[in-house]
């Protein structure tokens, strides 16, 4: 089953929790110093805020499947939008371990497509452990 993934940057993480945290009803099931996740059933979202991204507001959309079959569907139709993906396969990002593609619609906005496989330790297996500078502290997300 497909769950809508939605990552938004924002200025103050802990403001941000709280904001959410009410709108939603229901507490992050994931919070670190900079990220914070929803996996929420109403709506099904993985809604997902961190300070990492370059800009504030909606950082990139994405589909997040259950299933290792389901990720190579929606690949399929990637495909078929005849736009250039990444498949960027696996690798660490956004504290977990998954198997990822991206694209961007005709106007630029970076989708991805993934399965998670397990939670990490790290934000980005790119940007860790010398996350202090700015040029590794971009997120590794689009």
């Amino acid at each position: 089953m497909k769950r809508l993934h939605l990552h938004v940057g924002v200025k103050n993480l802990e403001e941000s929790i709280r904001f959410y945290s009410v709108l939603f009803g229901a507490e992050p099931v994931k919070v670190k110093g900079d990220y914070a996740k929803w996996m929420l059933e109403d709506p099904r979202i993985n809604f997902a805020i961190s300070t990492r991204t370059k800009n504030k507001g909606v950082d990139h959309l994405g589909l997040q499947v259950d299933e290792p079959e389901e990720l190579e569907a929606v690949r399929e139709h990637l495909k078929q939008a005849d736009t250039a993906m990444l498949n960027e396969g696996e690798t660490i990002c956004c504290y977990a371990r998954s198997d990822k593609s991206w694209v961007r619609d005709p106007d630029g906005l970076a989708w991805e497509a993934y399965h998670t496989m397990e939670d990490a330790e790290l934000f980005s297996a790119k940007s860790e452990p010398a996350a202090k500078s700015e040029a590794t502290a971009k997120a590794c997300c689009a």
